[in-house]
């Protein structure tokens, strides 16, 4: 069923989503159209999942770059330094501005779609997890204030990265030499000075 995920993923990310047929998803990847409709339950089913692994898929990429930061730092300063250059190269391109519509566009279909909200819910609070073990790990190297929650930290992260699409929407978009001195007083703001 993955490659009936696949194929739906790509049509999410090149079209609408009402142009979706489950019989031109079942001839573009060979799977019978009883499997798909006996696994998924439903056309609707079908697309929330495949919502669900973009979502999933687009975080776990993100998570691993800020685990392999964190997990490479041997010092604070080395650490500082990848952690600033990891929010910068979160913060702006072609295709950061890409991922952030992609997540919010998933976003917005939960709030009116009952299954896909639990399902991406539970989705997030596994990356929220995850992302909480990265800055646990900081807070553990007396790098990161332990009087905010590791929780918080998560939200907050997640919050100020993938918000960035209202500026993406803008006419008049912010440049990055005006962000980075924000992202460098909200991690300043977060770790402890050494």
């Amino acid at each position: 069923m993955l490659a009936v995920l696949e194929e739906v993923g790509v049509r999410l990310l090149t079209g609408d989503e009402t142009l979706i047929r489950i019989p031109d998803i079942c001839e573009a990847t060979g799977v019978n159209y009883g499997s798909v409709y006996h696994h998924f339950g439903s056309r609707e089913g079908v697309i929330d999942a495949a919502f669900n692994m973009l979502f999933s898929k687009l975080a776990l990429e993100d998570i691993r770059l800020l685990q392999q930061v964190s997990e490479v730092s041997k010092s604070f300063d080395e650490y500082v330094a990848n952690l600033s250059g990891m929010l910068g190269t979160f913060s702006f391109g072609a295709d950061r501005v890409r991922r952030r519509s992609i997540r919010v566009r998933i976003v917005a279909a939960a709030l009116t779609r009952p299954e896909l909200k639990e399902l991406i819910g539970t989705t997030e609070e596994t990356l929220t997890q995850q992302l909480m073990q990265i800055v646990q790990n900081g807070q553990d190297r007396g790098w990161v204030r332990r009087d905010v929650s590791t929780r918080a930290i998560a939200i907050a992260l997640q919050a100020l990265l993938v918000g960035r699409v209202l500026d993406d929407v803008s006419p008049t978009q912010i440049e990055p030499a005006e962000w980075q001195p924000l992202m460098a007083v909200f991690l300043a703001g977060l770790l402890i000075q050494q």
